[in-house]
């Protein structure tokens, strides 16, 4: 898994755009618009709306993720599963 991150497309209200995250961020970002069942632009707006002016896209993003995870609203996975 790489660290880095990667650009990635969005399109906020019609518009495209792109943020730079980490894979990590990337998939939490997913499945948190999975489990709330919305389509990943649409809760980018959402952030985007959000946010305060001077907070990038990308950083409001993973804040947003860390809140999500941090607030225990997705189950956490257990790490014992039998294969």
């Amino acid at each position: 898994m790489s660290g880095r991150p990667v650009k990635r497309s969005l399109t906020l209200r019609g518009h495209r755009t792109s943020v730079s995250l980490e894979d990590a961020f990337w998939r939490a970002f997913r499945d948190i618009a999975e489990a709330r069942d919305m389509p990943i632009n649409a809760l980018a707006a959402e952030i985007d709306e959000a946010r305060e002016i001077e907070v990038g896209l990308a950083s409001a993003i993973r804040v947003y993720v860390l809140d999500w995870y941090r607030d225990g609203a997705l189950p956490r996975q257990s790490s014992g599963a039998a294969s």
